[in-house]
């Protein structure tokens, strides 16, 4: 069993495409090992999402990686993901450096780009902080006794491999070996597989141990002369194939990315209690965010959840939910051009139930003033809700707890806009005018009393003989899916060889396969501890300064030893206490964003 003053062992999940898979085999390892009695940890250096969560030590990372936590039985901290982006535009996202926002940038500032036609790419603000990013990394490898890293996109984008933090560039910095996971279901997978490894450098190479394939549905003994083939082909060891599952559920990601338009989450638990459904209608917003906050319904049985963006789609609804949005004016004007706005103030009137989380609540209010997200100055809101909303440039990042319906809640909040609530009754922050209700918290409705009292009022306010069920535990149905995962791994990996892989790296005298793409020295980060940043980044730096954030321990090395067997499964994590946290998982299959 590692101990601080050692190095854990560690693995790089990358994956030949984006939603290949990544997010849910980290968990599925995380969750195995775990179950072994192994101290392991997640985490992916840089994440690019529009659901977030809040840490007990009030940083905002990515969704997945609080997951990943879970799966790991262990408390989410910003070291699991020191860089979050999130966007604003196509062009320009948000950057969230060690739990705290640092400020706006664009694609091109970020990633770097050509200075004039004809010349060299240059580094952006990406390629400086790969040595926070591995100060982190090492920390973690300090506590624990394995980190599962997740990549992001393919590691074979050749056009970023210089400013690389998350993939390659990580796994060259600290020597961990490389998984690369491919989604058979898609097709092509061989020749993902093999071109992936060709498109790296040599030295790149030298670390990618191996292959995974992922979502296989039939007879893998059909599929064993192709993955022979690849052995031959590359030199390299094929980890398992994962089958196809449904029902395995992940918090997602990308926001921007993942259209979700007439997406429909519904229980696979058991059927209805009562005589009717309930009908949920999710407003696709642009620039949507944690549109997990819908799963926790959709686990209930009776509860149908889909997303719409057409006004006659919230005609058979129950009800109506305005999620939250990384844009709130963009949201509100989407809202009124689809002709949206006018059904929601209809269901106001009628008394039909409306509820508006964070972004969402924030267009239901009166007034809006926002200098610092949209820079649109004042806006005039849906006016459902008696609330005047200012946007400021602190963003508020909290857990907070309290009661509605009689029933206690927990949430989380991740805003700009500050509401001033005018009247009403109080409601989670926030308030509720007749069937209309508002909130800043996340998560809420994982609070299995108070989801069941609000699904009960719902129910009451349109003459829906529905009933919730009454033992539904979303935490225990979220563990459900974590131990599904674990079982994946174990049942189709070749654990003993994952095991060596996390334990020595990869092996020596993995052969070279042409063409390959230039090599990019990875920069030695200098030596500093990123515990500090970690815990206490009030002090973050602003974004003219984010290239000042080189330290990281040294990345050579071999790691340390994994132990199976003898270790306690919740460790002392750095800067926060163990105690597992609580994330949402939506309904999917295996291989969702990674």
């Amino acid at each position: 069993m590692s101990g601080r003053g050692k190095r854990g062992g560690g693995l790089l999940v990358a994956g030949t495409t984006s939603d290949a898979g990544k997010s849910v085999v980290t968990a599925g390892i995380c969750r195995w090992l775990v179950r072994q009695g192994v101290k392991v940890a997640p985490f992916k250096g840089q994440n690019m999402s529009l659901n977030s969560f809040v840490t007990r030590e009030g940083a905002e990372i990515g969704r997945a990686q609080a997951m990943q936590a879970q799966a790991a039985r262990v408390e989410p901290t910003a070291l699991m993901n020191p860089v979050l982006l999130k966007p604003g535009s196509d062009r320009s996202s948000q950057v969230v450096l060690l739990g705290k926002p640092v400020g706006e940038l664009s694609a091109r500032g970020f990633f770097g780009g050509p200075d004039a036609p004809g010349n060299a790419l240059r580094g952006g603000r990406q390629e400086a902080l790969l040595g926070t990013v591995v100060a982190c990394l090492e920390e973690l490898r300090g506590t624990y006794d394995a980190v599962i890293c997740e990549g992001a996109g393919s590691p074979a984008e050749i056009n970023l491999r210089r400013t690389d933090i998350v993939n390659m560039g990580v796994a060259r910095a600290a020597r961990l070996p490389v998984l690369v996971v491919g989604d058979i279901d898609r097709g092509g997978v061989f020749a993902s597989f093999f071109g992936t490894t060709a498109l790296l450098g040599a030295e790149d190479q030298k670390l990618v141990a191996g292959y995974l394939v992922n979502k296989f549905r039939g007879d893998v003994a059909l599929l064993e002369p192709g993955l022979e083939m690849l052995r031959g082909l590359t030199g390299r060891q094929v980890y398992g194939v994962l089958p196809y599952a449904r029902g395995l559920g992940i918090d997602e990601e990308d926001g921007l990315r993942v259209s979700l338009r007439g997406a429909v989450r519904e229980s696979v638990v058991a059927p209805p209690v009562g005589a009717d459904i309930l009908r949920v209608a999710v407003c696709a917003v642009p620039l949507m965010s944690n549109f997990t906050d819908v799963d926790a319904l959709a686990a209930e049985p009776g509860v149908v959840v889909r997303f719409v963006d057409r006004p006659e789609e919230l005609a058979d609804a129950d009800l109506v939910i305005v999620p939250g949005t990384r844009g709130t004016v963009r949201a509100l004007e989407w809202l009124r051009e689809r002709g949206l706005a006018r059904e929601l103030a209809r269901r106001a009137a009628d008394g039909r139930p409306v509820l508006g989380i964070c972004g969402g609540f924030q267009v239901l209010g009166e007034h809006i003033t926002d200098e610092v997200e949209s820079r649109a100055g004042s806006v005039t809101g849906l006016g459902l809700l008696p609330v005047r909303v200012r946007f400021r440039a602190e963003k508020t990042l909290a857990r907070p707890a309290g009661t509605a319906l009689g029933e206690p809640v927990t949430g989380y909040e991740i805003h700009h806009g500050v509401a001033d609530v005018l009247g009403g009754e109080e409601f989670l922050g926030g308030c509720r005018v007749g069937e209309v209700w508002g909130t800043h918290w996340h998560g809420s409705l994982e609070s299995d009393g108070f989801r069941r009292q609000f699904l009960s009022r719902v129910a009451s306010a349109t003459g829906r003989r529905f009933v919730p069920a009454p033992d539904t535990s979303f935490e225990a149905l979220r563990e459900e899916q974590l131990d599904r995962l674990g079982d994946l791994v174990e049942d189709h990996m070749d654990t003993d060889a994952l095991l060596r892989l996390i334990e020595h790296g990869a092996p020596a005298g993995l052969p070279f396969i042409p063409p390959g793409a230039p090599d990019h020295p990875t920069p030695a980060p200098a030596t500093a501890s990123a515990s500090a940043s970690a815990s206490d980044t009030s002090g973050a730096p602003a974004p003219a300064e984010a290239s000042d954030t080189s330290g990281a321990s040294s990345a050579s090395g071999a790691p340390d030893t994994v132990t199976a067997s003898g270790s306690t499964a919740t460790p002392d994590t750095p800067s926060t206490s163990a105690t597992p946290t609580t994330t949402s998982a939506a309904s999917g299959e295996l291989g969702a964003p990674a």
